[in-house]
């Protein structure tokens, strides 16, 4: 098939669009989720965690945090797996996989080495569940070493490895702590069948549509040489492989863009390499700098409007005085005053939001 012929504005129309942060803003979590296929969930909360900075960004003011934990607690329309809040359509895509997990030798090993102890957990949680990872004993045979990210305790290893089988589901939080139960008391029990190969085309067509154009690649995108359809982005050496159908609504009327503030964990800022070549922004996070290092803050958020990457906001919350503290609002060019109004008006929204008030805004 014959590359589709892109101009550059057009590729970041459809990785705006698909992001859902364009001027037509999305109605609730779950649409959110569904488009995006995950929900980062991290606690760096300089301004608010991952989760809902991601789903303010989209929806804006009619969203609540309330209203993400509902979903997945409630109505299970969502669910949290490595990391990310999923919307339960991916899960029967995503079974054949976990199935088969772990594929690593090291990890097979240790299950095995432990079966007595995967026993224990998956006991304690048919007979007591749902439980905190802190309720359920360690009675592991062999033990993995810390690394850095967990102590000794082998139960949320063990958990973790049981929740890539599906075997076991994370049911909700206390606070940033997991609840977690049998699978087949969390999901649904009527999710369609697939086997690996069609799930694993599947899912990556669910990925390309939440990008709208990607380079293949197993990490970076999870979107196969053969996902889509192939495009060339003029000006650029990338074979990228594009949705059809956001490419086919590509020259649809615009109804113009708009200020969104981006948390450094989003899913549109996790390929630098795309960032560069259709937006020709570098990004680099500065969390693990040192101060010194630091050019634009620890958790700087970048600023687009419309379809442009213009500045980036350093700022934080002060919950104790009840202030959005605005450090800095770096501009990577000069902002007009219209700009300028427009990223002003948002600042204000976020701190309505947040139930705060603003300070340090110029």
């Amino acid at each position: 098939m014959t590359a589709h012929q892109l101009a550059r504005d057009q590729a970041r129309r459809l990785v705006v669009r698909a992001q859902l942060l364009d001027a037509d803003r999305p109605g609730d979590v779950v649409e959110v989720a569904e488009q995006l296929g995950y929900v980062k969930i991290d606690p760096t909360a300089t301004i608010a965690p991952c989760e809902h900075t991601v789903l303010w960004s989209r929806i804006g003011w009619s969203y609540e945090p309330g209203q993400l934990r509902k979903v997945v607690e409630d109505d299970r329309l969502l669910f949290e797996f490595d990391g990310a809040f999923r919307p339960m359509s991916l899960l029967p895509l995503m079974l054949p996989g976990m199935r088969r997990w772990p594929q690593r030798e090291s990890s097979r090993q240790w299950l095995q080495a432990n079966a007595a102890f995967r026993a224990d957990v998956l006991a304690r949680l048919r007979a007591e569940g749902p439980l905190l990872a802190a309720d359920i004993p360690d009675t592991a045979q062999v033990s993995r070493a810390p690394d850095g990210w967990s102590g000794s305790n082998q139960v949320p290893h063990m958990l973790d490895f049981l929740l890539r089988q599906g075997e076991v589901a994370i049911t909700g939080r206390e606070g940033r702590h997991r609840r977690w139960d049998l699978a087949e008391r969390v999901y649904p029990n009527d999710l369609p069948e697939y086997d690996e190969e069609e799930a694993s085309r599947l899912l990556a067509e669910r990925r390309l549509q939440a990008a709208g154009i990607a380079r293949p690649h197993r990490f970076w995108s999870g979107v196969g040489k053969d996902t889509g359809e192939p495009a060339v982005v003029e000006g650029s050496t990338v074979a990228y492989r594009v949705d059809p159908e956001a490419l086919a609504a590509v020259d649809d009327e615009d109804i113009g863009g708009r200020v969104a503030f981006l948390n450094p964990y989003g899913s549109l800022l996790f390929d630098r390499r795309r960032l560069e070549d259709l937006f020709e922004f570098t990004y680099v996070l500065e969390q693990f700098k040192p101060k010194a290092q630091r050019r634009y803050g620890f958790f700087a958020h970048p600023i687009l409007i419309g379809d442009r990457f213009v500045g980036m906001l350093d700022a934080e919350v002060d919950r104790e005085r009840e202030l959005l503290r605005i450090n800095a609002v770096h501009e990577l060019l000069p902002f007009d005053p219209e700009e300028r109004e427009m990223v002003n008006a948002e600042i204000t929204d976020l701190a309505e939001w947040l139930g705060v008030t603003v300070t340090g805004l110029r």
